[in-house]
């Protein structure tokens, strides 16, 4: 065993399965990090999204001339605005069939908002379990690896008749390498999924509060004589 103790020594000589689970936690890590940006970039663009949105719909313009709008958009629709043309479209269909019951309209109206509510936070939620796994998972694995290296270190004792820590040394370190990468993969998971759950927790409240206040407009509309 070398007496180099660099980091990158230690994770290349290795034993085998201490390797296998160091490769295992930083692809861990990669793809957690890209999860982490990818997401980052979605939520703050819902956030931009909602502002925008809410600003328009709140601004007095004609619920028919905003759909229209938002219809023609070119670059798609997405959160709030999902859900106001979903509810809208459904509420202006069932108000031009004959002898359909304001609250028949209204039921229709939002039980299709509700689907697009739920379509909505499904999407935002996509890949938190994952940062959810990795920074519960990434420390046990680290620490099989870690044990499995020490184990081996003791192991290897066994065939000389006077131990010193110089022989012991390497292979304890590389072992603690396993920790430090588990540790390394999963603090920046487990500090990402708590920060992005409060982010879309409070993004749902706004889509709920949104959807109550639009039912409300459209309720006063369906009964309008």
């Amino acid at each position: 065993m070398t007496s180099d103790l660099s980091i990158f020594t230690l994770i290349k000589e290795a034993s085998p399965v201490v390797q296998v689970v160091m490769g295992l936690l930083i692809l861990a890590s990669v793809v957690s990090w890209t999860f982490i940006f990818s997401k980052w970039r979605e939520i703050t663009r819902a956030q931009q999204t909602t502002d925008a949105f809410e600003e328009r719909f709140w601004s007095g313009i004609d619920l028919a001339d905003l759909y229209r709008e938002l219809a023609k958009d070119e670059y798609g629709t997405e959160g709030l605005e999902n859900i106001f043309m979903a509810g809208f479209k459904e509420f202006a269909r069932l108000r031009q069939q004959p002898n359909i019951a304001a609250d028949a309209v209204m039921e229709g109206a939002a039980r299709v908002m509700r689907v697009a509510l739920n379509r909505e936070l499904d999407a935002l939620d996509e890949r938190l379990p994952f940062l959810a796994t990795v920074g519960s998972t990434s420390p046990y694995v680290g620490l099989f690896g870690t044990v499995w290296g020490i184990m081996n270190s003791f192991r290897s004792l066994g065939s000389v008749k006077q131990a010193t820590l110089a022989m012991v040394a390497p292979g304890i370190s590389e072992a603690l390498v396993a920790t430090a990468m588990g540790l390394f993969a999963a603090i920046p998971a487990v500090m990402a999924y708590n920060r992005y759950s409060t982010e879309i927790g409070r993004l749902a409240n706004r889509y709920e509060a949104f959807t109550e206040e639009f039912l409300s407009l459209l309720h006063r509309q369906a009964h309008a004589k």
